[in-house]
């Protein structure tokens, strides 16, 4: 046991006496999560929707048919009840809800007026805006043609309303992606080259004649490395809740499960990488691409998943960033527990313990 503590110490000495490691450790989650929660915005498309209609008419029917027909939206057609609307939304199954008023036709041609609900999921803001604005537009045309048509001036009110983040604030969208982002870089950048470092400087000799086991001297290496991430996660955390304003509706205990999941899978990740090369500037080059590009582009950070083509959706499966931000957004966001977000967990669960596996193998290999 003194032993393994021993390398413990002496792996956070490493950092700590490296200031360079320390300010990319420490610094660079600080710049990420404030230059993309107040600098970035971006736009969606292929919105998924679906109508609450109580009682059908020639109106309803018309509007919903415009929507479905309308290249933006995904129309996933009609619900029966709002309980089923609401759950759908909780799922994340739904982007828009579009819930028309009892005797909609009825209430329209009596009075002159009546309402249309639009419910859109604004944990994405870019997509709950534009969701609505869309509705909106496609409502406003009926409307135009229906005057037109049958020359009776009518109103047909629609009353916005944005789950999740009413007050529409990009951060919501972006925190978690970062969180996704600088905790794969920086745990695959890290541990990649623990391992060359010892060949470089020619101390992997005296680590393979020490009494510790080579399974516990590569556990040994990775525990300061985990400590710092996990500190990492907090800085991101408390930046996003006190400066911008980004609530944790959901569980603490369950983000940082998913947390420590995460960076077990990362850190796993960077010791695979430290197996396949020689040299700390071809691992640091290594990982930073490989765990850069497709955290950035596959996803969902910035590009949403369900807009890219077939092919790199299934891509986009083996992203572990992809399952790790859509944990987050629905457990700090949305508030949802275990019950909604399993799938997730269950994926980076698996990725964790086969890339473990993998890492633990060709470690090993290599030391030998």
């Amino acid at each position: 046991m003194k032993q393994f503590i021993a390398f413990v110490k002496k792996e956070f000495r490493h950092i700590i006496r490296d200031n360079r490691t320390l300010l990319i450790i420490l610094g660079m989650p600080v710049v990420e999560v404030l230059l993309f929660g107040f600098a970035v915005n971006m736009e969606v498309q292929n919105i998924r929707v679906a109508v609450y209609d109580p009682t059908p008419d020639a109106f309803t029917t018309g509007i919903a048919e415009r929507i479905r027909q309308n290249s933006y939206f995904n129309y996933r057609g009609s619900v029966q009840t709002m309980d089923e609307m609401e759950e759908s939304m909780r799922k994340g199954e739904l982007d828009l809800a579009v819930v028309f008023q009892q005797n909609f036709q009825e209430e329209l041609v009596h009075s002159g007026e009546a309402d249309v609900q639009l419910l859109s999921n604004s944990s994405d803001p870019n997509r709950g805006s534009i969701a609505a604005t869309y509705a909106t537009a496609i409502i406003a045309g009926f409307q135009r043609e229906q005057t037109d048509l049958i020359q009776i001036p009518f109103q047909i009110q629609t009353e916005n309303r944005m789950i999740y983040n009413p007050l529409m604030k990009s951060s919501y969208m972006f925190v978690p992606g970062i969180m996704g982002l600088v905790l794969m870089i920086i745990c695959t950048i890290m541990t990649s080259v623990s391992i060359v470092r010892e060949k470089e400087r020619g101390t992997m000799e005296v680590l393979l004649a020490s009494p510790l086991k080579q399974g516990t001297m590569i556990f040994a290496k990775t525990i300061p490395y985990m400590v710092i991430s996990f500190i990492d996660f907090v800085i991101i955390l408390l930046l996003s809740y006190f400066v911008l304003d980004v609530p944790v509706n959901g569980s603490l205990l369950l983000l940082f499960f998913v947390a420590i999941l995460y960076i077990t899978l990362t850190l796993s990740y960077g010791l695979t990488v430290s197996t396949l090369v020689d040299k700390q500037v071809n691992a640091v080059i290594f990982s930073a691409i490989t765990a850069m590009i497709p955290v950035l582009m596959l996803s969902g950070m910035i590009f949403p998943v369900d807009n890219m083509p077939g092919t790199l959706q299934a891509l986009s499966a083996i992203v572990p960033a992809r399952w790790f931000i859509e944990v987050v957004r629905k457990v700090m966001i949305q508030g949802l527990g275990m019950t909604i977000a399993w799938k997730e967990i269950l994926v980076l669960a698996g990725m964790t313990l086969f890339l473990l596996g993998i890492t633990i193998m060709k470690t090993k290999k290599r030391l030998e």
